[in-house]
């Protein structure tokens, strides 16, 4: 499903070059569980952003589906990323004066579902994360569980094939990171590609392959072979 291939990022800042990705190779396969791990600074964020088609790389080839991302332009990657991508972020990307029924209609109307059909999606999808009683509230009316639930909803309302974490449970307590990370379980069961973006080794133990990366370079891949469910 998704293949790096020699990937290559950098920034630049006046005349200095910042190295964040150096020649990162993965293979990722439909319906993996994989975490990526790392210090601050290792280069997880960049290479979510370009897995998640929110970047490109500035060498290497990005092949998702059997096509080179990495050649396209900013139209084609929102395509993409409407298409194959959910995303679930720390901070939720609520709008906060939406329902979260109106949050999850969101993607619904960028992909051009009629009106008629999109509350009802965006209804079962919450209902599917055990939301179904709090779809008319706020954000600012939820718990931060509640809200990543939303997020989460929002993230497969559009059938993606791929949903992209990144820190999902970074702002919530011990037991709320874990009731989350037991949906995502339930999402890879159904047949889902999750890739998770962690600091948090506890986390990344739900996944069963874990790829661990330091200074732009692949340190480590490990098969986890009992992920915590």
């Amino acid at each position: 499903m998704i293949s790096l291939d020699k990937i290559v990022k950098n920034y630049y800042i006046g005349s200095i070059t910042v190295e964040a990705l150096r020649s990162v190779d993965i293979k990722i396969k439909r319906n993996e569980y994989v975490a990526i791990m790392g210090p601050s600074g290792s280069g997880k964020s960049t290479l979510m952003n370009l897995v998640g088609a929110l970047d490109t790389p500035t060498s290497g080839a990005y092949i998702l589906n059997g096509t080179d991302v990495s050649k396209m332009d900013d139209n084609r990657l929102a395509e993409i990323r409407n298409q194959e991508i959910g995303f679930i972020f720390q901070t939720f990307n609520l709008l906060p004066r939406y329902t979260a029924l109106e949050n999850v209609m969101l993607p619904l109307i960028y992909a051009g579902v009629p009106k008629s059909e999109r509350a009802e999606k965006a209804k079962t999808t919450l209902a599917d994360v055990g939301l179904a009683d709090r779809m008319d509230h706020k954000p600012n009316e939820l718990s931060g569980g509640q809200r990543q639930r939303v997020a989460v909803a929002r993230a497969l309302v559009n059938d993606p094939s791929i949903i992209l974490a990144d820190e999902p449970t970074g702002n919530l307590d011990s037991k709320t990171s874990v009731d989350i990370m037991k949906l995502f379980g339930q999402i890879h069961a159904r047949g889902n590609t999750i890739i998770l973006v962690t600091h948090e080794e506890s986390i990344a133990r739900y996944a069963h392959r874990i790829i661990w990366l330091l200074d732009g370079e692949i340190d480590k891949i490990e098969i986890n072979k009992n992920p915590e469910k």
